[in-house]
C-alpha cells in the first residue's frame, strides 16, 4: 500500500464518519419498490433507465411474457408479445405504466414489476497517475475522493495537487480543480465535489 493510497484511505474514512453522523439526523428516505426486491439495486429518487442497465420485468401469472433484459443503445427494450419498449429516461414505476398499456392489448389486467438489477448507464471515468484507471458504476452519490479510493489511490509520483474533473455543462466542458493534499488535511472540503455520469477525472 503506497503513502497515497493510506492517506486516501484515511480521508475517506474521516468523510464516511461525517456523513454517517449526518445520516444519523437527517431522516432516511424510504426505499422504492424496486430496491426493496430481491436482487435490485437501491435506486436514488431521481433515478432514470438508461442503454446498458439491466432490467428484470416480471408479468404475474405469465412467465412467458417475463424475461431480464439489458437497455439497448437506441433506449428500447425487447419483450415477447409486447416486442419493442421505450425505456430509457424512464423511471421503473414510469415503464411499468407503458408496459401495462401494451400488454393490455394482449392479455388481461397484466400485472407487471420491474426490477433494476444492474445500472451500467451511470458511469464516471478516471485516467493518468492512478492505479486502476478505468470506468465504474456509480449507483449511490461519490465523491472525487471515494473515486480515487475505488480506483486504488494515486500512484507515488502522481501531481496530487493538480487533479481535474473534466465534465460538460450545456453542451460546454468545464473544468473543476481538486487538490488532494489539501482535502487530505480536512482543507478545501469543497473541492471534493459530488460526481455526475459521464464525469473523467485525470490525474496528471
Amino acid at each position: 500500500m503506497t503513502q497515497w493510497t493510506r492517506a486516501i484511505a484515511g480521508a475517506a474514512a474521516a468523510c464516511l464518519s461525517a456523513q454517517l453522523a449526518a445520516a444519523q439526523i437527517a431522516p432516511q428516505a424510504a426505499p422504492t419498490n424496486a430496491a426493496s426486491t430481491p436482487n435490485a439495486v437501491r435506486l436514488s429518487n431521481d433515478y432514470k433507465i438508461g442503454p446498458d442497465d439491466v432490467l428484470t420485468i416480471s408479468f404475474w401469472r405469465d412467465k412467458e411474457m417475463s424475461s431480464d433484459v439489458t437497455v439497448r443503445p437506441d433506449g428500447k427494450i425487447t419483450l415477447p408479445l409486447v416486442n419493442d419498449v421505450d425505456a430509457a429516461g424512464l423511471s421503473p414505476d414510469q415503464l411499468r405504466e407503458t408496459l401495462v398499456a401494451e400488454a393490455k392489448k394482449y392479455v388481461e389486467d397484466p400485472n407487471p414489476t420491474v426490477i433494476v438489477k444492474q445500472i451500467n448507464s451511470k458511469k464516471v471515468f478516471i485516467t493518468g497517475s492512478i492505479e486502476k484507471p478505468g470506468s465504474y458504476p456509480i449507483t449511490a452519490p461519490t465523491t472525487v475522493l471515494q473515486l480515487l479510493a475505488m480506483a486504488g489511490g494515486l500512484k507515488e509520483y502522481a501531481h496530487s495537487k493538480d487533479i481535474v474533473i473534466m465534465r460538460t455543462e450545456n453542451g460546454r466542458p468545464t473544468g473543476y480543480k481538486f487538490n488532494f493534499k489539501q482535502v487530505a488535511d480536512r482543507r478545501n472540503m469543497k473541492s471534493n465535489i459530488e460526481l455526475r455520469p459521464g464525469d473523467t477525472v485525470v490525474v496528471p
